[in-house]
């Protein structure tokens, strides 16, 4: 990694990797136009791309996943192995593959069409990354409260064309919707392919309560509990939405209140 004078960003020398001629060549123009790079080569498969890293000893890797023989992923957990190991940046057509993407400490993971501005974000996290210079630390209005060991802290969901880090501790309501589930985020909403059993099991029941077969809700989001006088009850959160609570889950709504 070289600096382009004093002052000036880093340079990172970079390989990309991809089994489509076509994506090779646009990520060829995005590089060209993004000063933190420079392009040393390109290669076609994983084997090719772990014999041009030994070569050219790049500092980062745009990397395809899905490619005949060894795939990106095998590509990744080889470079594992080395003592100077470059900064992998996923592009990929396929966003089921985040999660595993960050197993192996990518930097990032770009959904194809990549865009320009992402990938100009993307090379400075590497940049970072490669430096040690540690990330900015973001403003907290309040400090974050620390989940219970084995529940999931944190969520990678695919959105437009980039994939988005979500704190499962600002998730406010997940909603399902047919295969996926709606995760709420205050104002926003992002939706993730996965059953709510499945996020039911990864989420800390101390913080979440499933109160509908298809709804499960932050329990500080619960403003209070009422019922119509025919036995049908449903939480009112915070942000003036009601759930109706389903009978199976009533006796867990009912012990919110101490009953």
């Amino acid at each position: 990694m070289a600096a382009d004078g004093a002052g000036a960003p880093p340079v990172l020398r970079t390989l990309v990797v991809d089994d489509e001629p076509l994506a090779i060549e646009r990520l060829q123009i995005l590089c060209a136009r993004e000063p933190m790079v420079d392009l040393v080569g390109t290669a076609a498969d994983g084997e090719a791309a772990l014999r041009l890293v030994e070569a050219l000893e790049p500092d980062l890797l745009l990397l395809d996943i899905s490619m005949p023989g060894l795939d990106g992923m095998g590509v990744a957990r080889a470079l594992e192995k080395r003592t100077r190991r470059p900064a992998v940046i996923f592009c990929t057509a396929y966003d089921q593959f985040a999660v595993a993407a960050f197993d192996v400490a990518a930097v990032d993971y770009l959904l194809k069409p990549v865009a320009p501005d992402r990938l100009s974000r993307a090379v400075a996290r590497a940049a970072e990354k490669l430096s040690g210079a540690p990330a900015p630390a973001a403003p907290e209005t309040q400090a974050p409260v620390p989940e219970a060991p084995g529940f999931t802290e944190e969520f990678w969901v695919p959105h437009r064309s980039e994939v988005v880090r979500i704190a499962a501790q600002d998730i406010d309501r997940i909603e399902a919707e047919r295969d996926y589930m709606r995760l709420h985020v205050g104002p926003r909403s992002f939706l993730l392919h996965q059953t709510i059993s499945e996020l039911e099991r990864r989420l800390d029941p101390a913080r979440f309560i499933r109160l509908h077969r298809s709804t499960i809700v932050r329990r500080d989001r619960i403003a209070k509990l009422r019922h119509d006088g025919l036995g049908v009850w449903h939480a009112e959160l915070s942000d003036g939405e009601a759930i109706r609570i389903g009978r199976t889950y009533l006796p867990a709504a009912r012990a919110l209140m101490g009953r």
